[in-house]
């Protein structure tokens, strides 16, 4: 049966089989040169009887030479032929082994099992580098299959729930027509469906993300961040944590657009989630000691488990409600995994981190630029 997508071809012949017909082929082309040179050095062999003065021997003619030549040169390369096949048969089937586990491999992968894998032994040659690149393909597969499903469970929840909480609202109201808050209902229902609204825009952007191609161009750091103090909501409200900014010149290659939505949503987490009163979120960018450009983004807040911490860049994972400031509406569990494929699509490295007395420190690293790049 034909894989769909797949035009059917006529059958071959194995490679087994075409590479123990070269041997063999090779073998009976060098024994008939070998055979070619012993005629041409027959040619200067005179074709006559030739007598030996001292003691009458008899010496052989070309013609003699070649009668016992003939026979015994077809037999020899049968005999190579034979050899040829049998030989390049085996020893065909031996370099040949690693490619039937690949080939294996590849067909339960096929099927849907990704765990398998080669683990080829032997030298570091061709079919070795082949192997460790199928299982390195495999490993990664069975990652991202691993996070998509994950990830497809974690939205259905998500979505699910605002809708479940509206039908819920409206069985209710209309279970009590006469007790029924209406002004009430209508602020449940826009706040729900302002978060389903929200999480299905997140949803689009880390598939936008994930397809589409990055657009690259010289970007300042500091100014990106800048505006994205400035145009924060989380950062005017009343009991807004105070804010500290300290930015340095730092130029990146990148969308401005982008990475002004990763230091928007990095401002918009660090305040969320800043319950120490008179609490305090410090903006910071310049270059590290290996001359990178960072953004880091610091807040105060409750102590977080290191543990914790380190899934927080995963969707719809979020720290713990009680991290949460009582006037900030619940996030779509996205903000931060925006932020991590905005840092992946610039090959920069997003690292998350607990602070000794409590809150969390998010820093993005980002490639080291040309010699032109502002010091």
């Amino acid at each position: 049966m034909t894989a769909p997508g797949l035009r059917r071809r006529r059958a071959g012949l194995s490679v087994r089989l075409r590479l123990t017909l070269s041997y063999a082929g090779f073998l009976v082309l060098a024994g008939s040169a070998l055979f070619a040179a012993l005629l041409l050095v027959l040619r200067y062999v005179p074709d006559e009887n030739l007598t030996v003065q001292d003691g009458g021997g008899f010496a052989p003619s070309r013609s003699d030479l070649l009668d016992v030549a003939l026979p015994l040169s077809g037999a020899a390369l049968g005999f190579l032929a034979l050899v040829g096949l049998v030989g390049g048969w085996i020893l065909a089937g031996r370099m040949l082994r690693p490619l039937d586990r690949i080939s294996a491999a590849a067909a339960l992968a096929a099927d849907g099992s990704l765990a398998h894998r080669i683990d080829l032994e032997g030298p570091d040659d061709e079919l070795r580098r082949l192997a460790d690149t199928f299982d390195m393909m495999l490993a990664r597969l069975e990652h991202a299959f691993a996070e998509q499903r994950r990830f497809a469970a974690n939205a259905s929840h998500e979505l699910r729930t605002p809708n479940t909480v509206i039908k819920a609202l409206l069985e209710v109201a209309r279970a009590d027509p006469e007790g029924r808050d209406v002004d009430r209902l209508l602020s449940r229902l826009q706040e729900t469906n302002d978060r389903s609204i929200v999480m299905v825009e997140s949803l689009l952007q880390l598939a936008r993300l994930d397809h589409e191609g990055l657009r690259s161009e010289p970007v300042d750091l500091a100014g990106v961040v800048r505006e994205a103090v400035a145009t924060s909501s989380d950062l005017e409200v009343t009991g807004a944590p105070e804010l500290v900014v300290a930015l340095e010149e730092a130029e990146v290659q990148g969308d401005a657009v982008l990475l002004g939505q990763l230091a928007g949503n990095l401002l918009g987490n660090a305040a969320r989630h800043n319950l120490a009163s008179g609490g305090r979120v410090w903006v910071r960018t310049g270059l590290d000691g290996r001359r990178r450009p960072t953004l880091v983004v610091e807040n105060t807040g409750a102590p977080l488990d290191p543990a914790v911490v380190g899934t927080l860049a995963e969707p719809f994972v979020r720290a713990d409600a009680r991290t949460r400031r009582p006037d900030r509406a619940a996030g779509s569990g996205l903000g931060l995994s925006i932020v991590a494929s905005i840092a992946r699509a610039h090959d920069a490295e997003l690292l998350l981190t607990p602070r000794p007395d409590g809150g969390l420190v998010a820093t993005v690293h980002f490639p080291c630029q040309t010699s032109g790049s502002p010091a």
